[in-house]
């Protein structure tokens, strides 16, 4: 019997991979990606730069999308240490999405039980030595990897290493996903690299970093929601509000399944009530993409 990882249920208990086919329809192809690059909203564009002290705590700089052409843009992500995520390929690369969409139904089989609602995606371009943070997914996650190869360090769902109220603060926008992190967590890792036409899911919540192995990467990051996972994240957010108004709530972990579905309703009106805004909105940004400029990072052009 599988050994859970995680004190939150749901039908993954381990990082496990799986087989896709995304690669062989040319989505991670040059001339396939700059063209992407082009024509993607800027608004839509998360570019980011981590960098990381001798205790692997981490500073975050984001950067705007810039002036480069799609070739260029994508050759300064080649040269650079640039994490960038493209949000809404549901939208944005429809082809795209509706071949992994069909990978997707091919390894939800799987796993009995589970059933999502609700599908979101982001295209990630990274950099040979970029690094991605500790932290968690307020979702399902299915990573299909198209290009280069990866190193996920995937950790358990306790509350030494998934504080719920960190979780809270996350899923209320009050902060992003990163999670506190000690060198410690190494120990307890379950370490997976990840090569081209696989793709790699993971427990609910679990909390992990990524490695890029020095080449440029590649890889749809598709979030997915069942229905107890949004019980699970309203209950969060509605535990969020109460403690911020000096209430004790009971961690999620404990309740049953109408009282998750309660909160869950809860959070809804909250929600609508505007009871917590978002702290994460907006980031200030202050780089572009460059050729040729260290970490790929040049200077922010003032606009007209």
């Amino acid at each position: 019997m599988t050994q859970r990882r995680t004190r939150y249920p749901g039908p993954i208990a381990e990082a496990k991979t799986h087989a896709h086919t995304l690669i062989e329809q040319g989505f991670a192809e040059d001339a396939a990606l700059a063209a992407v690059l082009d024509r993607y909203p800027a608004e839509l564009f998360d570019i980011n730069l981590y960098d990381y002290d001798e205790e692997g705590q981490v500073s975050l700089r984001t950067g705007a999308r810039g002036r480069l052409s799609g070739e260029e843009l994508l050759e300064a992500i080649k040269q650079g240490r640039l994490w960038v995520n493209l949000r809404g390929v549901e939208t944005g690369w429809p082809e795209l999405w509706a071949a992994a969409m069909k990978d997707f139904a091919a390894i939800q089989a799987t796993y009995p039980g589970m059933r999502a609602v609700r599908n979101a995606g982001q295209l990630i371009l990274s950099s040979p030595k970029a690094r991605v943070p500790y932290h968690f997914d307020a979702a399902g996650v299915v990573l299909f990897h198209l290009r280069g190869r990866k190193r996920l360090f995937v950790y358990p769902g306790d509350e030494g290493h998934l504080p719920e109220r960190n979780m809270e603060q996350v899923v209320a926008r009050q902060t992003t996903e990163e999670l506190p992190y000690t060198l410690a967590f190494e120990q307890a890792a379950q370490v997976m690299d990840l090569e081209p036409g696989r793709a790699l899911t993971w427990p609910l919540y679990a909390p992990h970093r990524v490695e890029n192995l020095d080449r440029f990467c590649v890889s749809l990051s598709m979030d997915f929601q069942t229905w107890p996972s949004r019980f699970r994240n309203g209950a969060l957010f509605t535990n969020a509000v109460i403690r911020s108004r000096g209430g004790r709530p009971r961690f999620t972990d404990g309740m049953t399944t109408p009282e998750l579905a309660a909160r869950w309703a809860a959070s809804l009106a909250l929600k609508k009530a505007g009871a917590m805004k978002s702290k994460i909105a907006n980031f200030e940004r202050d780089f572009e993409p460059e050729i040729g400029a260290a970490d790929g990072a040049g200077a922010l052009n003032a606009r007209s």
